[in-house]
């Protein structure tokens, strides 16, 4: 073995450059957050087309000629000065790594001045040697990177195409922007600003600035408080209907820093949950605002994970700000109470440091007692003001003739025109023609409905005639297992030998449905994950439940059940997934037909 020796400074720099500095990307991000850091409102970023030269120009408050060499040496900061700060962050950056770590993979030219001096100052770094001189120079600072790992090659090499690179610098730029929609950003790349917002402090004017003006349409604002805990959210997040591929639409904040966090990612998972279909993502900007206090964001050098006091709380609180914004009900008639979802044995630890593409749908976060407890101070009437089990579609009314035009009017803005196939129902609203699955938007209804009567019990019906059911024994001792869990949902099932099973009693909003259709449906529950039965069991009942496709409708049926669907918090979806209603505006049909509306 050699024999142990003190490493250069350079050396040193270099090698802990490669924990903050992983790519162009990287470089971009600390030279941004420095220029918030010092009160910028105008960030402008020039990218090379080898996206190796990176020039950070700002009119913030610039560094003092007296510190400017100290600002380039390890561990050198002006944001935070004893042990105590570390738990009260306020700035983006604080570690006082950023720029040594830069000087010593680039070569940096720095241009800096502040309003109380009449000139300048100009610093030239290579090889982690800083050399100063005076310069006259606008107010604020400008950074200028060079040849970025030119003295490292084997970092160099790795770095992906021109146009991988281009895009991550991209998505953090769009990233910060949207974090900081009062500061205006400027993204040049060969000539060209891929991103230019105008720091009108409007996010939603950022949001349409970045992407299109058509998306404003498609989102909801997210606002919620809770003062007694000081937590705070505000974003936006979009309408089921707009769905994305992946996840890069998702933007999470922490006090207005960009962080990958598994906690609020699930939440958000949890609450779109049973709104989009498979391999479909929310487009979600959200800002959580929190005690400094209470979380912790020294938990790596790119400061972007973060761990928290009480994730849990955390949880549920991201979790409800999404389905408020989400809900139709009106702001003012919603508690201000947090949902109480227990969150089981959370590992706060081992959840934080996992990425956030190793999160799936089946990850235990919530125990089989609860799923989602919403509480409000006035809850709509017409939500529990008719059982659906009482409803029985007479088909001796005359259906309704297309020929005639007949309508029954809901309220004053919807007007039901008819049904279609006996599958679909067509109505007016607010000058828009609306068509509805009927089968989908009453399954919304019967699940919303099902979650809350769960809270209470489940109404069950007595069988008085039941048929013997023979089953396999693993089926037989996989059902006794869990007979209490399925009383829960209005089940009663007795063993009758190791083969053999009855119905004593089941839901009542199933009745009328065969009882091998419902063992089978049980059975294919039971066999998947267990944590979520609840909300299997609920998605599964709901859909038996529910009018069939191809069931024919009288006027004042379909008026009833777009009546109870309207109800319902979250009217976009059914719990599967599947889009309830689809809208064609006046504009687009008389475009159609090349009418001026």
């Amino acid at each position: 073995m050699k024999r142990i020796k003190q490493l250069s400074r350079q050396l040193i720099n270099q090698i802990a450059a490669g924990e903050v500095i992983e790519r162009p990307s990287s470089v971009v991000k600390e030279l941004v957050e420095n220029s918030i850091d010092a009160g910028a409102t105008k960030i402008e970023i020039e990218i090379s087309k080898d996206c190796l030269s990176i020039r950070v120009a700002d009119n913030g408050t610039g560094i003092h000629p007296d510190d400017i060499e100290l600002a380039f040496t390890k561990h050198a900061t002006s944001k935070i000065s004893s042990s105590e700060d570390l738990f009260d962050i306020h700035t983006m950056g604080f570690r006082g790594e950023a720029l040594s770590s830069i000087i010593s993979i680039a070569k940096v030219t720095c241009k800096t001045r502040t309003k109380d001096l009449e000139t300048g100052t100009k610093v030239e770094c290579e090889e982690s040697n800083v050399k100063k001189s005076p310069l006259g120079c606008a107010i604020g600072t400008t950074m200028e990177i060079k040849d970025l790992f030119y003295n490292t090659p084997v970092r160099q090499k790795f770095l992906k195409s021109e146009r991988t690179e281009l895009a991550a610098i991209s998505e953090i730029i769009q990233s910060i922007a949207i974090a900081n929609p009062q500061i205006s950003f400027t993204l040049i790349y060969e000539g060209k600003t891929p991103i230019k917002t105008s720091g009108s402090g409007d996010l939603l004017c950022v949001l349409t600035e970045i992407y299109s003006n058509s998306i404003a349409t498609e989102l909801k604002k997210i606002n919620k408080s809770d003062e007694v805990s000081k937590l705070y959210t505000k974003g936006y997040c979009s309408t089921p209907e707009f769905t994305r591929s992946s996840k890069k639409s998702i933007y999470v904040f922490v006090n207005n820093r960009v962080v990958k966090c598994p906690v609020i990612l699930k939440a958000i998972d949890t609450a779109y949950k049973n709104m989009l279909p498979a391999g479909k993502y929310p487009f979600v900007c959200i800002n959580l605002e929190i005690p400094a206090n209470d979380v912790d964001v020294n938990v790596h050098p790119t400061k972007k994970e973060v761990r928290y006091k009480n994730p849990n709380q955390i949880f549920n609180f991201i979790y409800s700000s999404i389905l408020d914004a989400l809900s139709t009900i009106p702001p003012k008639t919603q508690s201000n109470s947090d949902v109480l979802i227990p969150f089981g044995n959370y590992n706060n630890e081992q959840t934080q440091k996992s990425d956030d593409t190793s999160i799936n749908d089946d990850a235990v976060y919530l125990d089989d007692i609860t799923f989602n407890k919403i509480s409000t101070k006035n809850e709509n009437t017409l939500e529990n003001s008719l059982n659906y089990t009482d409803i029985s579609y007479d088909k001796e009314v005359k259906q309704i003739d297309f020929n005639l035009h007949i309508t029954a009017e809901i309220n004053e803005e919807i007007k039901i025109i008819g049904q279609y196939k006996n599958t679909y129902i067509i109505f007016e609203e607010n000058e828009e023609l609306k068509i509805v699955d009927q089968h989908i938007a009453d399954e919304r209804y019967i699940f919303e409905n099902l979650q809350k009567e769960l809270n209470k019990e489940i109404p069950s019906q007595l069988l008085l005639i039941s048929d013997v059911i023979s089953l396999e024994p693993q089926d037989v001792i996989l059902i006794v297992e869990n007979s209490e869990k399925l009383k829960r949902f209005g089940f009663q099932i007795e063993q009758i030998s190791e083969t053999e099973i009855v119905f004593k009693k089941i839901p009542q909003v199933i009745a009328h449905v065969k009882i091998k259709d419902i063992l089978s449906d049980i059975l294919e529950n039971l066999h998947g994950d267990l944590n979520n039965l609840e909300e299997k069991m609920l998605v599964t009942m709901s859909c038996k439940a529910a009018v069939k496709a191809g069931t024919e409708l009288n006027l004042w049926q379909m008026e009833d059940l777009i009546k109870k669907w309207k109800t319902t918090k979250l009217p976009y979806t059914c719990p599967h997934g599947r889009p309830i209603v689809h809208t064609f505006s006046e504009k687009e049909i008389a475009a159609f037909f090349h009418r001026n509306a």
